[in-house]
C-alpha cells in the first residue's frame, strides 16, 4: 500500500459573483486529479503557473476540502477524519511553505518557532521540547549563536533551515514541499535541495515536491506529474520526463529550462543571431 493515494479530486473556487454577492462563475482548480506516494520516494509536481500544483499539495494534508475525490494517508482515509483524527495524523504529514518569511512567526525567536509545533502536539516537557528542537535545528545547520534571533535577523536560507527544523520535530513521514527555494537566492538553491536531499535519505522522508523549476526536479524527483490548467497531462519517472517525453507540453516545459551552452541543447546545433554591422 502507498504512502499517500489520493484519487479523482477535484476543486473549484468562485471566480465571479453578481450584485447580490452569489457566485455566479467557477474556475476549476484542480480536475480529477490521482496519484500515489510511495513511502521514501519524492514525486515532483511541475507545470506553470496556474497549473494547480500548490493546490494539490494543499489538498493532498486537507487544508484545502476538496469537492470530489479521495485521499488516504499511512491507511487513513483523510477526507473522514474527525478534527481530532486529523490533528493527529498531521504530525506524520508535514509543510514546508515557499517564502519563510510568511510561513514563521515575526515575534517567534528561531528556537520558539521551532518549539511550537511539539507544543501543540505532544506532552513533551519544557527541557525536552527544547533539546529536541536544538537538535533539529543543528541537523539543519543552524548553529547555537541564532536561536534567540527572531525571523528579521536571518537570511532567506536560514529561515528555510529554520522552517525545515519546524517540519522535521514530530517525525513525519511525508512533507509537502511547496516551491521550497523558488523565494531564496539562486547562490543558495542548490544548499538549501542538498539539504532536503540528504535528509530524505537520512530519515527515509517522502516528498511531494512542488516545483515549477525542471532543472531542479531532475536533481531530487523519483517520478514527475505534469499538471496543465488543474489536469494531470503527463507522469512517470525523471528518465521518462526528461528523456522520453510523450506529450508537446512537457516537452515545451523542458525546452523552457536554461542552459549554459545553447549550442549543445538536446545535441542539436543552435545558430545564433547573426549581428548586422552598423552602417
Amino acid at each position: 500500500m502507498s504512502l499517500l493515494e489520493v484519487k479523482n479530486v477535484s476543486k473549484s473556487f468562485a471566480s465571479g459573483r453578481d450584485f447580490l454577492g452569489r457566485r455566479t462563475k467557477w474556475s476549476h482548480a484542480v480536475k480529477d486529479v490521482s496519484f500515489s506516494l510511495e513511502a521514501g520516494e519524492c514525486l515532483a509536481v511541475v507545470g506553470e503557473s496556474g497549473a494547480g500544483k500548490s493546490t494539490v499539495g494543499r489538498i493532498a494534508l486537507r487544508l484545502i476540502e476538496p469537492d470530489t475525490g479521495s485521499i488516504t494517508f499511512d491507511g487513513v482515509d483523510v477526507r473522514a477524519a474527525k478534527p481530532a483524527e486529523l490533528r493527529s495524523m498531521r504530525r506524520g504529514m508535514q509543510m514546508i511553505f515557499q517564502d519563510p518569511h510568511s510561513s514563521l512567526n515575526p515575534r517567534m525567536t528561531v528556537v520558539d518557532a521551532v518549539v511550537e509545533p511539539l507544543i501543540v502536539h505532544t506532552d513533551m516537557g519544557r527541557g525536552e521540547r527544547e533539546k529536541l528542537a536544538t537538535a533539529m535545528l543543528d541537523k539543519v545547520g543552524i548553529g547555537s549563536r541564532y536561536f534567540g534571533r527572531y525571523p528579521a535577523e536571518l537570511s532567506g536560507g536560514q529561515l528555510q533551515r529554520v522552517a525545515i527544523a519546524r517540519a522535521l520535530t514530530l517525525n513525519p513521514k511525508m512533507i509537502v514541499c511547496d516551491e521550497p527555494v523558488a523565494a531564496l537566492d539562486v547562490s543558495v538553491r542548490a544548499q538549501v535541495l542538498n539539504l532536503l536531499r540528504d535528509l530524505q535519505e537520512e530519515l527515509g522522508l517522502a516528498y511531494l515536491f512542488v516545483c515549477h523549476d525542471l532543472a531542479l526536479i531532475e536533481v531530487i524527483a523519483d517520478r514527475v506529474l505534469v499538471m496543465a490548467r488543474g489536469e494531470v497531462v503527463e507522469s512517470g519517472s525523471v528518465e521518462d520526463i526528461f528523456r522520453r517525453p510523450q506529450q508537446e507540453y512537457t516537452r515545451t516545459l523542458l525546452d523552457a529550462i536554461p542552459v549554459p551552452v545553447p549550442r549543445s541543447v538536446r545535441g542539436q546545433e543552435f545558430e545564433g543571431v547573426r549581428a548586422e554591422p552598423v552602417s
